[in-house]
């Protein structure tokens, strides 16, 4: 057996293999979060079982009631592919404690309960057959197990619920095939990595995954950090997650939820937000009891995929945050190191609009979908775009792409014309 690093150690080492395995994450910049579970029935959020202060007993009859139907999270993964999302990350164990696989080590599962089946085999299943990549979301925090708790100040109980966590994981990487991404969540009631053994617990688990990406939340870096319900850039690679509706992560009822959750347009702002500082956006369903899509999602989702066909280009592959581009009070821009992609929130109706900052002309412009030309000028200090059409030419979701491709990194100086925001000269003066 390969003798284990100290953190340090192991730090420098994953990060030596980093850029290989991240690689295809950084070009994916989509993917779908799923949760679901016996808290799916209760519909009022997935942490119904503590905020409503049910005994373990009373949750626990959740778990005989639980009945995905077949065939269920092929549902997920084919809207997932049909939204133009290129990864899955499935609650495999949420905080309740109830697993979705066929467990050894915790007999609270899907197999012995419910509907008797092995959900997260199906997960599996569906993500191969539509070639999404695979993720397993795996709470640390367990309000089940007599040791989550205890945990925390009895030595013999951390020891083994630490084992126990590591034996869930180890199942889950050894009896799937090759998965691509471990997902913790909520490393309570320990305060820091030492207590959950993550540094030995993480050199066990990527030694049955060489592969395998792993995030920040079993309070050591690893391989990517997770803002949730905001999208904040980090210096490393990033990930926001984001509910639906900003109410809940699991099942709310569509009709009610509806008013709350992201149309087609908002879901591409916080692509855009995401793509042009590095990050990727993996935005949650909560699936109806049965496991089916819960119904808001499934239009926004597709108008996202069709809208993607024509304009993916500015979203995939691995965007330059670290040269700067900008828009104007109606677009925002992303840049993939030849191309400055203008994404259209509101479009121009008198034909002709300009975009400040850029120091230098572009060798052309055109809009991304099919390639037509645009007739643009430069004055030195702005690119003006010229003879456009007065009605804004995307007809999926009205957000239109403009790629304006250049020889070089753009030189672009916010607002060069103004001294007030130049230390009381005009940039260049």
């Amino acid at each position: 057996m390969k003798q284990l690093l100290c953190k340090e150690d192991y730090l420098q080492e994953i990060a030596r293999s980093r850029d290989r395995r991240m690689s295809w994450w950084r070009e994916a910049r989509f993917g779908m979060f799923i949760h679901y579970g016996p808290y799916s029935q209760v519909g009022r959020n997935e942490w119904a079982m503590v905020l409503e202060n049910m005994p373990v007993e009373e949750y626990e009859k959740l778990a005989d009631t639980f009945s995905p139907e077949p065939g269920a999270p092929r549902e997920w993964a084919k809207l997932a592919k049909r939204a133009g999302m290129k990864y899955m990350v499935l609650t495999t164990r949420h905080h309740e404690g109830f697993s979705l696989w066929d467990s050894k080590v915790n007999p609270y599962n899907s197999v012995n309960y419910g509907p008797r089946r092995d959900i997260v085999r199906e997960f599996v299943a569906a993500c191969r057959e539509f070639d999404l990549k695979i993720g397993f979301y795996s709470s640390l925090m367990d309000w089940h197990h007599p040791d989550g708790w205890r945990c925390a100040f009895e030595s013999e109980a951390r020891l083994r619920f630490n084992r126990y966590i590591e034996a869930l994981n180890t199942e889950l990487l050894t009896n799937y095939g090759p998965i691509d991404i471990l997902w913790y969540d909520v490393a309570r009631p320990m305060e820091f990595w030492e207590g959950w053994n993550a540094v030995e617990m993480n050199q066990h688990l990527r030694a049955l995954q060489p592969n395998l990406i792993i995030n920040n939340r079993s309070l050591i870096p690893e391989d990517f950090s997770t803002p949730e319900e905001h999208l904040s850039a980090a210096e490393n690679d990033w990930e926001a997650c984001m509910t639906f509706n900003g109410l809940s992560w699991g099942y709310v009822d569509s009709a009610q939820a509806r008013n709350y959750s992201y149309n087609a347009q908002r879901i591409l702002k916080m692509l855009n937000t995401c793509c042009k500082s590095g990050g990727n956006l993996l935005l949650n369903i909560g699936p109806n009891p049965d496991g089916s899509v819960p119904a808001e999602a499934v239009e926004p989702l597709s108008t996202v995929g069709d809208w993607l066909q024509e304009n993916g280009r500015a979203v995939y592959g691995r965007m330059v945050k670290d040269v700067k581009v900008g828009g104007n009070g109606g677009c925002d821009a992303t840049y993939d190191g030849k191309n400055v992609y203008l994404w259209y929130w509101l479009w121009p109706s008198s034909g002709e609009m300009s975009v400040g900052g850029y120091m230098a002309a572009p060798k052309s412009v055109r809009f991304l979908k099919d390639g037509a030309p645009i007739d643009f000028v430069h004055d030195g200090r702005r690119i003006i775009l010229k003879n456009l059409p007065r009605q804004p030419p995307d007809k999926i979701a009205g957000v239109t792409v403009i790629a304006m491709t250049f020889d070089r990194d753009p030189n672009y100086v916010f607002a060069n014309r103004y001294p007030q925001l130049h230390g009381g000269k005009a940039y260049g003066e």
